[in-house]
């Protein structure tokens, strides 16, 4: 499996037990404590393993930094963070790479296993299916007010609280179900991440503005126009394929394109299972919800409506 889906990760197989997946991810800070960061970015990396069935297991360091401008523990502490998740992965760290750069930059090359039997890709949704998110909604228009000042405490917390927590035990949830499609919410939003499944599975996915789970104060800043730039850009590359209901407020919308950084899954499983897993998801990711559903191809990728009772 390469990138012609656009899949979270690449997988190949070695023998009839065993394929190994590998993936790769690295970025700017995104919040003033070093130790968070590479929790942050180290749970972000270790993500794709779990969107495609596996289970994270070696792990190399990818760090950039200004070694004359950042003192040597901070670099210590973004390394030890990363290694705080990689450890509660059930993974190995196994050394990595460091390069001067003028801005921080961190991230984990990853590997991880899965039996060939047992790979989930974003091409296998099917019309008919529900969908399921695992995380809240946000973090991108939170991390942004964040950086302006903006956020009280209990809001910025409740966004590293969902960037570092791990898909972890939603993959192992999941595993148990017949799931036919599934992806982590990274860079490119809700929406662009939902479009690539809808285009490598072919169907197009309905999604429900209002069902959305959505972290503490996120509307209110959507509504004052605190959006992250990478928002917009998503908004952009995406108005050829998706179509969003005019009755959906303008906040909601936005929130649909907002970038996340170690966000959800989203998984596409079948009506009758769909109630069950989310009921079992509920016990160990509070903020699952079901948030929309797979329809027969219909012209975009996505149609965003208000709620469901807005299809009929």
């Amino acid at each position: 499996m390469g990138f012609d889906t656009a899949d979270d990760a690449a997988v190949y197989r070695i023998n009839e037990d065993t394929a190994i997946i590998q993936t790769v991810d690295f970025f700017p800070p995104m919040v003033d404590d070093p130790f968070t960061f590479g929790q942050i970015a180290a749970a972000n990396a270790l993500s794709d393993v779990y969107a495609m069935g596996g289970q994270p297991r070696l792990a190399l360091n990818l760090l950039c930094f200004p070694s004359d401008k950042l003192p040597p523990e901070a670099v210590a502490a973004i390394l030890a963070g990363g290694q705080d998740k990689v450890a509660e992965a059930g993974a190995l760290l196994c050394g990595g790479h460091t390069v001067e750069d003028k801005e921080p930059k961190y991230g984990l090359a990853v590997t991880g296993f899965v039996h060939p039997d047992r790979v989930l890709t974003n091409a296998g949704a099917k019309a008919g299916d529900m969908l399921i998110l695992t995380k809240a909604l946000g973090s991108g228009i939170l991390t942004t007010a964040g950086r302006a000042g903006l956020t009280d405490s209990r809001q910025m917390q409740a966004a590293i609280d969902i960037m570092t927590t791990l898909n972890a035990a939603a993959a192992r949830v999941m595993a148990d179900f017949p799931v036919h499609a599934c992806t982590d919410i990274t860079g490119f939003g809700l929406i662009g991440h939902a479009s690539e499944m809808a285009a490598g599975s072919g169907v197009t996915i309905e999604l429900w503005a209002s069902a959305m789970p959505l972290l503490p104060g996120v509307r209110q800043f959507a509504s004052e126009f605190i959006l992250p730039g990478g928002l917009v850009r998503n908004r952009t590359y995406m108005k050829q394929k998706a179509q969003i209901a005019t009755d959906i407020p303008q906040t909601l919308a936005d929130i649909l394109f907002d970038p996340q950084t170690s966000g959800g899954l989203l998984i596409s499983v079948s009506e009758k299972e769909a109630h069950k897993l989310l009921d079992a998801l509920l016990a160990h990711c509070p903020d699952a919800r079901m948030v929309g559903r797979v329809v027969d191809r219909g012209g975009a990728d996505i149609r965003a409506i208000l709620s469901p009772s807005a299809a009929q």
